[in-house]
């Protein structure tokens, strides 16, 4: 059961169908569970790039470690462009 891309008529509603659900032998999981087991197999390239790229929209943090890695660890440009960097402002001691 995907719980977090379900619902009902209001957060108890989803609660207690989710708490029935488990008791049946339900194993809840994530959307991003499921996106991440279909990928299967991580040197599958033919689906990778699309794959990362939800990941990244929609992934939280998750989707920020994954632009970390791409840029710091392979070397990729940035995919958000920040304004200029300031220097460093001293305080007076």
């Amino acid at each position: 059961m995907v719980a977090d891309a379900s619902g009902g008529t209001s957060l108890a509603a989803h609660d207690y169908a989710m708490q029935r659900m488990v008791q049946a032998g339900v194993v809840p999981v994530t959307w991003q569970q499921v996106l991440l087991e279909w990928q299967r197999d991580w040197k599958n390239r033919d689906t990778y790039d699309a794959v990362m790229a939800v990941a990244k929209e929609h992934s939280g943090a998750y989707g920020m470690g994954i632009d970390y890695a791409y840029t710091m660890v392979h070397k990729a440009e940035e995919r958000v462009k920040h304004g200029p960097t300031l220097a460093p402002v001293h305080a007076d001691i």
